[in-house]
C-alpha cells in the first residue's frame, strides 16, 4: 500500500526561522511562493533579471531577488523553472551556493533522474509535486482546500529530508488531500509515460484522428469537434469524479456499449506494445537524451511541429465555434495559422 501523509504528519514549525527561495514564478512558482507566504514561511523568489515576472511578485509583496542572490540568502531552495533551462541555471547562479546543511527541492524528478543535476553529497534533495496545475494549487489553498501531491526523497543528509519535505507540503497546503511517498525515478518516469501515452500525446492524437475520420468521410468538421473534442470534457469530468464506472453509469447504455465493444480494437495489442516500448524508452533514458539534444540544438524539430499542429483544422474550427461560447471563457494562446 502506498504511503500518504496529511495535516497531523506534518509540522510546519519547522519551516520557522528558515528562508525558502521559489525559483521561477510561473505556473507552479507563483503557487508556492503565495501558499508559503500565507502559511507565515519567509519567501523570496529568485528571477532572472530580465523576468517579465518580476513585477507579478513584486506586486504581491513578495521579495525578488537575482536567482544566485536567493540561493545565496535561503535555507531551502526550490527550483520551479522548466525543465530544459534548469541545469544551466543549476550550474550558473545555484550550485555555487549550495552549502552543507541546505536543502534543494524540486517539483519534478527529469534533471535528478536523468543526471543533469548532481547536488552536493551535504545537502538535501527532496520533491513536492502538486498534481495540479499551478492555478488550481493556488484556488484551493485559498477556499481551504489542498491539491494532492507526491514526495520524494534523494538524499537524506540532515537526517530529517522528509520531515521538510513534509512541513513545506504543508504550507503549500497539500497535506490538506494528501501526499502519496514516491522516488524521483518514479515520478519521473510515469509523469512522462502519463504525459506522453495518455493525456497529452495519446489524447490529442485519439482526438485529431477521430476528427478527421468523420471529416474525411464527408461530415461537417463543427460535428465533428463537437463530437470527438468538446464532449471529451464531459467524460473526464465524470472519470474525475468517480472512475470509469461512474461515467459509465451516467451515459447512455449505447454509450457504454461502444465503450465495451469499439474500446479494445481502437487500444489494440500493437497500441499496448507501443506504451510498452514507450516506456522503455523513458526508464532507459533513450527518450531523455533525445529531448535534451533537441534543446541542445536549437529545437529545430519541435518547433517546426508546434506551428505545424497550431494550423490543424480543429484548430481553425475550435477558435471558431469556442468565440461563439463565450460562458466558456475561451483563450486564445497563440494566433493559429
Amino acid at each position: 500500500m502506498a504511503t500518504i501523509w496529511y495535516d497531523k504528519d506534518a509540522d510546519i514549525s519547522r519551516l520557522k526561522g528558515r528562508t525558502v527561495a521559489i525559483i521561477g514564478y510561473g505556473s507552479q512558482g507563483h503557487a508556492h511562493a503565495l501558499n508559503l507566504r500565507d502559511s507565515g514561511v519567509s519567501v523570496v523568489v529568485g528571477l532572472h533579471a530580465t523576468s517579465k515576472s518580476a513585477a507579478k511578485a513584486k506586486a504581491e509583496g513578495l521579495t525578488v531577488l537575482r536567482v544566485d542572490e536567493a540561493a545565496t540568502r535561503a535555507d531551502i531552495v526550490m527550483i520551479l523553472t522548466p525543465d530544459t533551462g534548469q541545469k544551466k541555471l543549476w550550474d550558473e547562479s545555484i550550485a555555487p551556493r549550495m552549502k552543507a546543511g541546505k536543502t534543494v527541492m524540486f517539483g519534478h524528478g527529469f534533471n535528478i533522474r536523468f543526471g543533469q543535476i548532481v547536488p552536493p553529497a551535504d545537502v538535501d534533495v527532496s520533491m513536492i509535486a502538486p498534481k495540479a496545475p499551478g492555478h488550481r494549487v493556488r484556488e484551493l489553498f485559498r477556499d481551504g482546500e489542498g491539491t494532492p501531491a507526491l514526495l520524494a526523497i534523494e538524499q537524506n543528509a540532515s537526517g530529517h529530508a522528509r520531515e521538510d519535505a513534509l512541513a513545506y507540503a504543508k504550507a503549500l497546503g497539500a497535506t490538506r488531500a494528501g501526499v502519496l511517498e514516491t522516488t524521483f525515478a518514479e515520478e519521473t518516469e510515469t509523469d512522462l509515460f502519463g504525459e506522453q501515452a495518455v493525456l497529452c500525446g495519446g489524447t490529442a492524437a485519439l482526438v485529431k484522428a477521430g476528427f478527421q475520420t468523420l471529416v474525411d468521410a464527408g461530415y461537417q468538421p463543427e460535428v465533428a469537434y463537437f463530437e470527438c473534442l468538446h464532449e471529451l470534457k464531459l467524460i473526464v469530468d465524470l472519470m474525475y469524479r468517480g472512475g470509469l464506472n461512474y461515467m459509465r453509469y451516467s451515459i447512455s447504455d449505447t454509450a457504454e456499449h461502444g465503450d465495451y465493444t469499439a474500446g479494445p480494437r481502437i487500444v489494440t495489442e500493437a497500441t499496448r506494445g507501443e506504451m510498452k516500448k514507450i516506456l522503455q524508452e523513458i526508464q532507459e533514458g533513450t527518450y531523455a537524451e533525445k529531448w535534451i539534444d533537441e534543446n541542445r540544438n536549437g529545437r529545430p524539430a519541435f518547433e517546426a511541429t508546434r506551428e505545424k499542429e497550431k494550423g490543424h483544422l480543429i484548430e481553425k474550427v475550435g477558435a471558431e465555434l469556442r468565440a461563439k461560447m463565450p460562458f466558456l471563457n475561451p483563450v486564445v494562446v497563440d494566433k493559429v495559422a
